[in-house]
């Protein structure tokens, strides 16, 4: 998540039940794309929206809180997000096959250690692949431009091309680069429930240059990608 503004408390917004199907939770980092969410998939009963916070310890909370109050059927980390020069473009849609931590190791003199290198465990969730294949079928059908590929979790956004292409070197299928997915995925894998994550692109993964930055445009992206959820999972 890409965006210079204060942080709010964890808002939800829960529709009245107006019939039985699929409960779908969608996370998301600030009110922004909350709100690029709702203006989507509309007044539903079976999505719950969640504005858990920005990065990935926020987002493990807010998921596992609203995991252990409701069941859900699928949960979906979503927002926008930078993309790698070449995978993913400006105002272009990413669904991730891969969900990964990508600074989550340890440095050393031979470079970057991963938690899997270390023994400690594992940095990749996979998406749900039947879900993902639905989504990004329909997302084609629509008309909207998106592609599949790695969507890296970072605790820090990347700002050199030097950073941008270790993290290529590092993860050759990284396509967009977002600060939330790997610990909704944390949350809904503890709780057997299945994952996506949906990016709007708004930025190049590179060198900090606000003035390239399309925030509006993937927004926009995304309530149009929003609105195909809808169709889909309902």
């Amino acid at each position: 998540m890409n965006l210079d503004q204060m942080q709010e408390s964890p808002t939800v917004f829960h529709a009245e039940k107006q019939g039985a199907g699929m409960r779908v939770l969608v996370v998301t980092a600030v009110s922004a794309e909350k709100e690029a969410v709702l203006r989507g998939i509309g007044d539903t009963a079976n999505f719950r929206v969640l504005a858990a916070g920005v990065g990935p310890v926020a987002a493990a909370i807010g998921t596992a809180t609203a995991l252990a109050t409701d069941k859900y059927d699928l949960v979906i980390a979503a927002g926008i997000a930078g993309g790698f020069k070449g995978r993913a473009e400006l105002g272009s849609l990413v669904v991730a096959d891969e969900i990964v931590a990508a600074d989550l190791g340890a440095q050393s003199p031979e470079g970057f250690l991963s938690l899997d290198e270390l023994g400690f465990g594992s940095t990749l969730f996979r998406a749900d692949g039947d879900w993902m294949r639905r989504v990004v079928e329909a997302l084609h059908k629509a008309g909207l431009p998106v592609t599949t590929g790695a969507v890296l979790t970072v605790s820090t956004v990347t700002g050199t091309a030097e950073t941008a292409a270790e993290l290529v070197a590092r993860v050759p299928g990284a396509t967009a680069e977002g600060m939330e997915g790997f610990g909704v995925a944390a949350a809904a894998s503890r709780c057997g429930v299945p994952i996506l994550e949906l990016r709007a692109i708004s930025n190049p993964v590179g060198p900090r240059d606000r003035d390239a930055w399309r925030i509006s445009e993937a927004l926009e992206a995304l309530t149009a990608a929003s609105s195909v959820l809808r169709e889909v999972l309902t």
